[in-house]
């Protein structure tokens, strides 16, 4: 099979008005699963203001004792999970039977929906972990779809380059005219990884009435006079900008996310994101009844 990457046709993307950084966003130190630590940058008192997405997670460890313990056997329901691989190994593992490994720039697109037990843990001994998990809403209707699961290798999730240097992954959504490895109806996520040498600039389109915000994880980068080092996200202002112009300071790296927002109740208890508490209730009991073991897994 042909490298995707080798087929793709790039459009120039201008934007008119540059989105601003309404304000930064440092990440909260703490720990999951069997004691990885991680960064979460998008927390619970931001969901609201970036609807559909409820949680992110960075994570990005070369002591083994940091991460060796992995994220044993753990439910969901109600929305998907996104966990984007930079460096090091994964084993999917899930209450249907079905397992992935997630390897260097793979990405598992996993839909929980009616709900799922499943299991992430390293398969690497030593050495470099990193990547993220980001949580993207399902809206009420779907809340209780049959759970999907998807493994996407690097190779398969388009890329392309700039004329001023900039490498560009697109993992869901379009940029320049390259569509992603994933679209999504109702949510309709733009997911993009980009790659910047110092004093390289790029740009995105994001739809009017889309959320939006970047995470920078290398270096440094500015929107407009403001700079997202290191470990931040700029969360950016729904203004009336058509989408957002973003320049390197020193070679940088820097995820940019968006999506539509539901506009729908959001209730959480841990591991499960419903409409209701009165479904939230529902959803432990199931749970506790075993019904999250008897799930069907459908591929996406």
């Amino acid at each position: 099979m042909n490298d995707p990457r080798q087929q793709l046709a790039v459009q120039t993307e201008t934007v008119v008005r540059s989105r601003g950084v309404e304000r930064l966003v440092r990440g909260q130190a703490t720990s999951d699963g069997a004691g990885v630590k991680l960064t979460r940058v998008l927390t619970q008192p931001l969901q609201r203001r970036l609807d559909p997405y409820l949680m992110l997670d960075a994570f990005r460890n070369d002591n083994p004792d940091d991460y060796m313990g992995g994220f044993p056997d753990h439910p969901h329901r109600g929305f998907e999970t996104v966990t984007y691989m930079i460096a090091g190994r994964m084993r999917h593992r899930d209450s249907a039977g079905h397992e992935g490994l997630l390897q260097n720039g793979g990405v598992q697109w996993m839909t929980a929906g009616s709900g799922l037990i499943h299991s992430e843990l390293p398969e690497q001994e030593d050495g470099l972990m990193e990547g993220f998990q980001l949580w993207l809403n399902l809206p009420a209707k779907n809340k209780m779809v049959a759970p999907s699961y998807r493994d996407i290798p690097a190779a398969a999730i388009p890329e392309f380059n700039t004329e001023n240097g900039a490498n560009v992954r697109v993992i869901a959504g379009a940029s320049h005219g390259v569509e992603g490895a994933v679209t999504r109806p109702d949510t309709e996520p733009l997911y993009v990884d980009v790659h910047l040498p110092a004093g390289a600039s790029f740009t995105q389109r994001i739809p009017a009435g889309h959320n939006a915000f970047i995470y920078t994880y290398r270096g440094e980068v500015k929107v407009g006079d403001t700079a997202v080092p290191d470990r931040n996200m700029g969360l950016l202002a729904n203004d009336e900008g058509d989408g957002v112009v973003i320049t390197a300071t020193s070679d940088s790296r820097v995820l940019i996310i968006a999506g539509r927002p539901l506009g729908e109740p959001i209730a959480q208890y841990g591991p499960f994101v419903m409409n209701t508490q009165e479904e939230i209730m529902q959803t432990l009991m199931d749970y506790r009844a075993g019904k999250f073991e008897a799930a069907v897994v459908q591929a996406l």
